[in-house]
């Protein structure tokens, strides 16, 4: 099983470095009056990232306070 799991995490890489290849034309990204110009791939990196972080803060605070919870009720 874990060569499935390590086949699957290749083949994300492997397609992830092609979109990067095929995407550094670069975009405008405006926000609150500020734009910036910055290439597709580190954009969706930059973005993949910051929802990793913050759901995995999200999925932990969750679990703090089920099993908080748990042990109030024992």
């Amino acid at each position: 099983m874990r060569w499935f799991y390590l086949s699957i995490i290749v083949l994300f890489v492997a397609a992830t470095a092609l979109f990067a290849a095929q995407n550094i034309q670069p975009v405008a990204v405006s926000f609150l009056r500020t734009s910036i110009q910055t290439p597709l791939a580190l954009l969706v990196l930059l973005i993949y990232l910051i929802g990793a972080v913050s759901g995995g803060s999200l999925l932990a605070v969750l679990r703090r306070s089920f099993e908080r919870a748990q042990l109030k009720r024992t």
